[in-house]
């Protein structure tokens, strides 16, 4: 068994014991298979900041966005979170062998009209409740995708320069670069 996790879990202890070092702090650039292409920030052990650069609501971006973020065994991470516009996510990432899955939950009123949602969520958190509680919210659109990691950098953690501007001004060629 994987180092830390032959002690199975119980009531009293039921978490493996968590070393999130090989994912916080760095920054990774992945590309769906539908084509949608994301950046996402582990800022540390419970916040991501993340661009989204293409998709169906490309050009949003958010930054402190809280987050569950877990390590299910050696270099095998599942980070999962649920927005103010009523999307949830889960995205397991392996580093090391540079793929992703993720599954994105849009409640109807994105899927209608995901533009709605193509801002810098952060000022604008009041109004993505206000949509999502206005709906409709059922039925939700599931998006389970594979996407390939091109891009896995250590920046450090709680950096707040690393996502600091939207999509649409980073440098040409940002989201393109590959390590």
């Amino acid at each position: 068994m994987t180092a830390g996790y032959d002690t199975p879990t119980t009531v009293d202890n039921p978490v493996p014991p968590q070393d999130l070092s090989g994912i916080t702090g760095h920054r990774f650039i992945y590309t769906y298979a539908n084509g949608w292409q994301y950046e996402m920030y582990v800022k540390n052990a419970t916040t991501i900041d993340y661009r989204i650069h293409s998709g169906m609501v490309g050009g949003r971006w958010v930054k402190d966005q809280r987050v569950d973020l877990v390590r299910l065994v050696d270099d095998f991470y599942k980070i999962s979170w649920n927005e103010p516009t009523g999307t949830s996510v889960v995205v397991n990432v392996l580093p090391g062998r540079r793929v992703l899955h993720g599954t994105i939950f849009f409640p109807r009123w994105i899927e209608r009209d995901g533009s709605k949602t193509v801002v810098f969520q952060n000022e604008h958190v009041d109004e993505m409740r206000a949509y999502r509680d206005a709906g409709p919210t059922y039925p939700i659109h599931v998006v389970p995708e594979f996407a390939r990691i091109t891009l896995f950098e250590h920046v450090g953690e709680n950096d707040e320069s690393v996502v600091a501007v939207g999509p649409e001004d980073m440098p040409e060629g940002f989201a393109d670069r590959v390590n």
